[in-house]
């Protein structure tokens, strides 16, 4: 027997926000026809999974129905299976209060007849209210996909206060003109689920930019990165849409977080567009695929910004400067580190960076390769487990120790790991014919802990590397005005992913790599 078909009584009991609503089909009263509507928004709904997925995942769903929950309305009671009935409201909410919210426009059919125009179909609509826009204003480059009119519901806004702050969000602006980028650098972001709090943070802080819009098609990814308040003045789009901030003038630079299969696309495409691009993760595994992308940024004439961020740790600096520039350690005989991530980084960001090698190790093999001036090691060997039983089936590991010898003698090795659950754990020792450096752990107590059962300060990676990701994105602004070059050249950036292919590679093969001898226009594909 074939499969049942679903009927719309099926859809209305799996999402609750859907109900069934019978309507006369002609002036005969016998003939009637069902439609599938959406109760906050008051849409009738293609019977198709895939457009009630997209329209309960859109912007104008979601405000609708945070809007009905702040004014204290019930979905189901927000309109009779009636058409031309009046709107139904709760005892305790008299007209007069719906009528002055700004969000919602009512008109009047008769004395008593109220009902909510909604707003039309649309599928990168605002998350959160922002400025009155004109109807008779064109600049909006937001195209509709309804052929109806639009809804000046759509066209009342709201201010909120940037994520961070507290207190009452100032009053609606009263302009009629779009939001432009007063603050600085406009700016789009792709793939928010990927991005991390330490960057987003510090792109919100920064007074030197301004985030006009975010392309992300999952709601979920927004709101795990958001939380419920997108900045005023951001808009959202899908990513079928990207082309319209990249055809934004007032977007300069684009920072990309989407995963690396996903990347190189987007960072051709930005930089085509004439905007500058800023990778915080990797723009590809594939060394000729990322070869490709600092290519088109050379053709374009914008800056590629690759997101190593442990280079702008201000002790590694000044550790960097010690070490290379004064030369106050002599010749380097070892280099040690240690990295757990604390939080551990989710299975599904794992899997979409290319595994604890990519994601974690690649910023310590950079690390090693400033401090002692040196680009690839002559062998590298790896050992690595699957603590956590999901990584192994992913077939990763969450633990791993890299070592290292260079031509110059110099013996690297590298911890790293997933498991750290009290505070993150960062350390790096520079051993030297003339002394030692060490940077330890910090935090705002500056208390160093032994045999504690509960951290006295725990911390996050995020907040351990939050200056060095705003430094990271200052250099990207100041890349995109022209005032300096990307500090994370092509070649660099090639053999550290080269590097950490190898380390990989030997940790599936349980035998050392030479590096020498590998192919260094080789692939990840191919090294593993």
């Amino acid at each position: 027997m074939g499969r049942r078909r679903k009927t719309l009584h099926d859809y209305a009991a799996e999402f609750s926000e859907l109900s069934v609503r019978r309507e006369p089909a002609g002036p005969s009263p016998a003939g009637s026809v069902e439609t599938l509507f959406c109760t906050p928004c008051q849409l009738p709904l293609r019977v198709r999974r895939d457009r009630i997925l997209e329209h309960l995942s859109s912007g104008r769903h979601c405000r609708n129905r945070r809007l009905l929950r702040q004014l204290g309305l019930r979905a189901p009671g927000l309109r009779s299976a009636d058409p031309d009935s009046s709107l139904s409201l709760p005892l305790p909410l008299d007209v007069p209060s719906l009528l002055s919210h700004p969000s919602f426009l009512i008109t009047t059919g008769s004395s008593t007849g109220y009902s909510m125009v909604p707003s039309p179909p649309s599928y990168h609509k605002l998350l959160v209210p922002q400025h009155p826009i004109s109807a008779t204003h064109r600049g909006d480059p937001t195209p509709s996909t309804s052929a109806s009119h639009p809804s000046p519901l759509a066209t009342f806004h709201t201010r909120i206060a940037p994520l961070g702050q507290s207190g009452p969000a100032p009053a609606a602006s009263s302009s009629s003109t779009p939001p432009s980028c007063h603050s600085g650098v406009g700016l789009v972001l792709f793939g928010a689920g990927l991005v991390s709090k330490a960057l987003l943070q510090s792109l919100l802080e920064e007074t030197g930019c301004c985030l006009l819009y975010v392309v992300e098609n999952r709601l979920e990814e927004l709101q795990r990165a958001f939380g419920t308040e997108i900045p005023a003045g951001t808009k959202v789009l899908q990513q079928q849409d990207a082309v319209i901030a990249l055809s934004d003038p007032r977007v300069c630079g684009a920072i990309i977080c989407s995963p690396p299969d996903e990347a190189p696309e987007m960072v051709r495409d930005a930089l085509r567009a004439g905007k500058g691009v800023f990778c915080e993760g990797l723009p590809s595994l594939d060394r000729q695929t990322a070869q490709s992308c600092f290519d088109e940024a050379d053709r374009c004439g914008r800056p590629l910004v690759c997101g190593f961020y442990k280079r702008f740790d201000p002790a590694l600096q000044f550790l960097l400067k010690k070490v290379r520039d004064s030369r106050a350690l002599g010749r380097i005989h070892r280099i040690s580190t240690i990295s757990s991530l604390y939080p551990a980084a989710s299975l599904s960001l794992l899997k979409a960076s290319g595994g604890i090698f990519y994601n974690a190790a690649v910023h310590d093999i950079d690390t090693i390769s400033l401090l002692l001036g040196e680009t690839v090691p002559d062998t590298i060997f790896s050992l690595g487990h699957a603590f956590c039983a999901d990584m192994g089936c992913l077939g990763d590991v969450d633990t791993v120790t890299i070592s290292m010898k260079f031509p110059s003698g110099a013996i690297v090795t590298l911890d790293v790991s997933q498991h750290c659950t009290r505070s993150c754990d960062q350390r790096l020792e520079v051993h030297g014919s003339q002394g030692t450096l060490r940077v330890d752990n910090q935090n705002p107590l500056g208390i160093t802990e032994h045999g504690t059962s509960v951290s006295i300060c725990p911390q996050s990676q995020a907040e351990r590397y939050r200056d060095a990701y705003r430094e990271l994105l200052r250099h990207f602004l100041r890349t995109l005005k022209g005032l300096e070059p990307p500090m994370v050249t092509k070649e660099q950036f090639l053999w550290v992913i080269q590097v950490a292919a190898a380390a990989e590679q030997s940790w599936r093969n349980r035998s050392a790599v030479d590096l020498h001898s590998t192919d260094p226009a080789g692939a990840k594909a191919e090294l593993v």
